[in-house]
């Protein structure tokens, strides 16, 4: 963060200074394990935890104020009427300082992925500040916002909720000058009522962005297709099967772990290669392709980045672990992103078998059985050999599945589901573990490779 002052912090978040003489502040930190000499203390309540607890704590070691909801005695104090909201009115003040070509991304699936791959692209043009991770909540985007210096050209953030408003404020907050939702699924459908809601939720990324700024949308998505008439501000889609896209993918061909396709932009197509499987990435890879002309790339220079592109963490991250092979993708799960697994480990070359382990998707609320259903009902015996379930919810996985002829067993605890999948695996395997990130499937995958556990 560059040099602000304690008044710009004080008046950025309308608050009251308490005993704060002025100064420079250059860090402002939510956790006591990350103050520094010179920085202010913002203390946030949670529903597990107070923040105001810590206040002494952080200005003993260095702080120099502490932003809070009422005054602490003995440290200088901005009080203000609600901490998380300070957080990000300070964020948007101070994003506003820059003006990078600036990026904000949602939709159900596929979120992170897509800014993974757009900040990649960007970076290859000019520096690119993102979004670290999924930080992408109301404390998460704000210290992204708070990464930013006179140094970057460019940034994307990532824009993730769980009910109306937080993608309002996040984009007010962030001042997208160009948005991308990547599709309306089914995550947080308990909250948010339906698919329509959903998208109600996601188009609140507009309600940041100049009346003029540019949307790009999935054009395969029935959610999202209609914005191209019904939004007046001008409206990119990318896709596969929507010949009308503005981005399209074509011949797309998948083999030995990578992906080649072209990408049709205004009647002119680039040949792209990228190093993963999977048409969900394809469609990814097309929304970054979408940025990067919109940023005056060349065609070729974009591709170049796409090539250079490596999966992350627990999102289908494909390891060759002896004489098998495992897709551990346990971040999060709903029927879109079970899908797209799945049609990975489909595509896989293999030796031996393709097992699926699927566990529980959650939160999702009255539909949970409906969907979960959807999802054993996709999978095909030409696709997946032997099919693993776990969890209460995942019995309706298993259920439907086993009525399309795939060999299933299903598990309520994953230590009987460990046991019996270290006598069923065999040498030439291909093992995809994938469940919502509360079941905590790593575990069971861990427990069989030690190459995962270190």
């Amino acid at each position: 963060m560059e040099q602000v002052t304690l008044t710009e912090i004080a008046q950025a978040v309308g608050g009251t200074c308490v005993g704060c003489p002025d100064c420079a502040v250059t860090e402002i930190s939510t956790d006591t394990r990350t103050i520094t000499p010179g920085c202010v203390f913002l203390a946030l309540r949670g529903a597990r935890f107070d923040g105001h607890t810590f206040a002494s704590q952080a200005c003993r070691q260095g702080a120099v104020a502490v932003i809070a909801d009422h005054v602490i005695p003995d440290c200088p104090c901005i009080v203000v009427d609600s901490t998380g909201k300070a957080l990000l009115d300070f964020a948007a003040y101070y994003r506003r300082k820059f003006q990078p070509f600036f990026v904000g991304v949602t939709g159900s699936v596929g979120k992170t992925t897509t800014k993974n791959m757009i900040a990649l692209v960007l970076n290859a043009h000019c520096k690119t500040l993102k979004t670290a991770g999924n930080l992408n909540n109301e404390i998460g985007l704000p210290k992204t916002l708070m990464g930013l210096d006179s140094s970057y050209q460019a940034a994307v953030v990532e824009m993730g909720m769980s009910d109306f408003g937080e993608i309002s404020r996040l984009s007010r907050a962030a001042a997208p000058s160009i948005g991308v939702i990547t599709n309306i699924g089914f995550s947080h459908i308990a909250q948010l009522g339906s698919q329509e809601g959903i998208c109600r939720a996601k188009l609140e990324i507009l309600d940041g962005m100049a009346v003029d700024a540019p949307l790009v949308v999935n054009g395969d998505d029935p959610y999202l297709i209609p914005l191209k008439t019904t939004l007046s501000r001008p409206v990119y889609t990318y896709g596969i099967k929507n010949i009308g896209a503005d981005c399209r993918a074509e011949h797309i061909v998948t083999e030995q772990g990578s992906t080649s396709f072209d990408l049709c932009w205004q009647g002119t197509a680039t040949h792209v290669i990228l190093p993963c499987i999977g048409e969900h990435n394809v469609m990814n890879a097309a929304a970054a392709f979408c940025i990067g002309m919109l940023a005056g790339m060349a065609p070729e220079e974009i591709a170049g980045a796409l090539h250079t592109y490596q999966p992350d963490g627990m999102r289908q991250n494909i390891r060759k672990l002896g004489e098998q092979t495992v897709i551990l993708d346990c971040y999060n799960a709903s029927p879109d992103s079970m899908r797209a697994s799945l049609s990975v480990l489909g595509q896989l070359s293999v030796a031996g078998r393709r097992i699926a382990v699927l566990g529980d998707m959650l939160e999702l609320g009255e539909q949970s059985d409906r969907l979960h259903r959807m999802v054993g009902s996709m999978i095909k015996p030409d696709q997946v050999d032997l099919l693993f379930c776990c969890g209460p919810e995942s019995s309706a996985i298993a259920e439907e599945a086993a009525r399309q002829g795939v060999p299933v067993q299903h598990f309520l605890e994953k230590e009987a589901l460990t046991e019996q999948l270290r006598h069923t695996i065999q040498p030439g395997d291909a093992i995809l573990f994938k469940a919502s990130r509360g079941m905590q499937l790593e575990s069971v995958a861990k427990a069989l490779f030690a190459e995962l556990a270190s």
